[in-house]
């Protein structure tokens, strides 16, 4: 199967339209179809602890989830779903349950008999992970789809007698052996592992299915998705999908970062039900969900008459072609523009916000990493110097009654007409008007572009084909407003609006207004960025947000693991509660710390254990150490 010869992911990719899915009825709850998109969760309680479960299981609902996840890693915790349902129902709660199974088909053959739905997934249902390169033949292969057949088809039998519906949910991180010895750690490996389990089922007449392809990393879980969406159309299939980033994180990083990858698939029509997985108490999960489904619930308007010859590859990151002006474009990292414009006043302690210190008594400045690369002054003067790596920018009108080469004019496009031919090695051009492509100047401009259409994404996406098919190279900043002054949301918002863009190549700044604070509007767009991998800038944390078989306190550990290692730039750490979110789940993190036993840890170099069974009080002083030994250790920089 290739990407190119598969059909596209979306039947218009400049009007957004929801990919028509089948309905599937889960208990009371209805998902696909033309039912609106569901929020799920999962407990994090220990399963055999019936009251506990229940408890949280009813503060959920209560919250506004449609769908409740509880593991059940052996045959116990299966039974034990059936009365953990039997109490919610006489306590009035008929929300459906789901069993997550993992490594034992037994307890999900006893769960398909007691509740709604099982989750099975393909990497470990069948098959054990050891991190084996096996070389199959095509006949030794096919020889394993049979072994896999054989133990697959009870359970999707007793789900058929039964009424009960299935998630086959493939995860980036826990692929099998056998898909990572022929097609890798990739998209394509993830499709082919669900294809698998589906087609089984199929076979058996099955269909009450409900798909994903969850990914810590953003791009690939888009891609993951992008690419099973155009594989089953191409197969004729339109089974529902599941959409979540696997292990987030925590706080303001978690929700940048659920907010990119899912957003980016519902931005084009893709998901039925969702889940934010955050490493916090899963009915703080529900909110921020809710938020995030509620960008997307308008009557959509199909008004970008627009078609195009061009082809882009949507299933592996490239990034667009452009000009190198200064430090925008080509191989530069995204740049990040601080707007100020609507200050009263502006002073040196205002860049604070920005990531730019002042001390008095040095006359210096000094930098943090998340420092913005552009600030925008609007009809401002300023009456102090800033620091050199900041470039200002100032409004065309203002700007030419001084002509100060050391800032750059944000002009329109009728003032840009009125700068001399070379002038100005920078120019930035606004673009949040009805123009023609083929109008703009080609060299020395950096195009600033927003729009105030419903479809942001459409909109824009149709401006970078615009630019293609006019062989225009010039690099573009990616400008967002809104009027909102609720941090979360726009955090969600934006992260929705710009993360696709930036896992499609396309962007090569960031610009965020919102009436929220200067610092977290910074700090949103350095984690859009961070989020889309496109530029890092602090330390990413891969945690998973705990569940029944987690074996310690996840956010407490993740923030005493936080708190030692957050100036780390660029190392990915994972933090995982057991060995099912562990070296496999963790996929790309540079270090981790998993969760083995009771009170004891093992940690991980990549996807290689190297000390197991530390006890968890030195855990963290262990892990440090570990950073040590591989020289990825920096001291802190206390320097102001």
């Amino acid at each position: 199967m290739s990407a190119s010869e598969s059909l596209p992911f979306c039947d218009d990719l400049f009007n957004r339209k929801r990919f028509q899915t089948r309905e599937v009825r889960v208990g009371i709850t209805a998902i696909g179809g033309d039912n609106p998109i569901r929020v799920q969760s999962m407990t994090t309680t220990d399963t055999m602890d019936t009251e506990a479960s229940v408890q949280q299981s009813i503060r959920m609902i209560d919250a506004g989830c449609e769908l409740v996840r509880l593991t059940a890693p052996s045959k116990k915790e299966a039974e034990n779903l059936g009365i953990i349902k039997a109490e919610l129902v006489k306590r009035g709660y008929n929300t459906p349950l789901v069993a997550d199974i993992h490594f034992t088909p037994n307890a999900a053959e006893i769960a398909a008999r007691l509740i709604e739905k099982v989750r099975v997934n393909p990497g470990n249902y069948a098959d054990k992970k050891k991190f084996e390169e096996i070389d199959y033949n095509d006949e030794s292969y096919a020889a394993e789809l049979v072994r896999i057949e054989e133990k697959f088809t009870p359970l999707v039998l007793l789900c058929k007698e039964n009424g009960t519906a299935m998630r086959i949910g493939t995860n980036h991180g826990s692929l099998s052996d056998r898909i990572l010895s022929r097609y890798g750690d990739t998209p394509e490996g993830m499709v082919i592992s669900a294809m698998e389990f589906i087609e089984i089922c199929r076979k058996n007449n099955y269909h009450d299915l409900v798909i994903s392809m969850k990914a810590s990393n953003t791009l690939v879980m888009v891609q993951a998705y992008r690419l099973l969406v155009a594989t089953m159309k191409s197969k004729g299939m339109n089974y529902p999908l599941h959409l979540g980033v696997t292990e987030a994180g925590d706080g303001e990083d978690g929700r940048i970062k659920s907010a990119v990858g899912i957003g980016a698939l519902l931005e084009d029509g893709i998901g039925d039900t969702i889940r934010v997985s955050l490493t916090e108490d899963p009915e703080f999960e529900i909110p921020v969900a809710q938020k995030l489904v509620e960008k997307f619930n308008y009557k959509t308007q199909h008004d970008l008459f627009y078609s195009s010859t061009n082809k882009y590859n949507y299933y592996s990151h490239t990034r667009r072609e452009t000009t190198a002006i200064q430090i925008i474009g080509n191989k530069h990292v995204p740049v990040v523009v601080a707007d100020f414009s609507q200050k009263k006043h502006i002073s040196p302690t205002n860049l604070f916000g920005i990531g730019y210190n002042y001390s008095i008594e040095l006359d210096k400045w000094s930098t943090q990493d998340l420092a913005a690369d552009l600030l925008y002054i609007g009809d401002h003067n300023l009456d102090f110097e800033v620091p050199g790596m900041l470039r200002i920018v100032q409004n065309y009108a203002t700007w030419k009654q001084e002509l100060n080469n050391n800032i750059l004019p944000l002009c329109a496009l009728e003032e840009s007409r009125k700068l001399n031919p070379g002038q100005e090695a920078l120019v930035l051009l606004s673009l949040d008007e009805e123009f023609s492509v083929a109008d703009l100047p080609t060299a020395n401009t950096i195009f600033v572009v927003s729009t105030t259409n419903q479809q942001k994404t459409q909109k824009i996406r149709k401006f970078q084909y615009e630019l293609a098919e006019n062989n225009n190279h010039s690099p573009v900043i990616l400008q967002f407003h809104y009027e909102l002054n609720d941090i979360e949301t726009t955090q969600l918002y934006a992260g929705s609006d710009a993360g696709i863009h930036f896992i499609d190549g396309f962007g090569d700044g960031i610009w965020i207004t919102a009436d929220i604070p200067t610092i977290a509007l910074n700090s949103l767009s350095f984690g859009i960025l961070q989020a889309t991998r496109t530029r890092i800038s602090k330390t990413e944390y891969i945690s998973c947000p705990s569940c029944g078989r987690t074996l310690f306190d996840l956010q407490e550990t993740t923030a005493k693991i936080r708190s030692r290692t957050s100036h780390l730039k660029g190392i990915k750490i994972g933090i995982m509660g057991c060995i099912v979110n562990g070296p496999g789940e963790m996929a790309d993190a540079d270090y981790g710390y998993v969760g083995t036993g009771p009170g004891k840890i093992n940690l991980y170099k990549e996807k290689t254990v190297v000390r197991k069974n530390v006890s968890e009080d030195e855990a963290v002083d262990a892990l440090i150490e570990l950073i040590r030994e591989h020289g990825d250790w920096v001291e802190v920089n206390n320097k102001q």
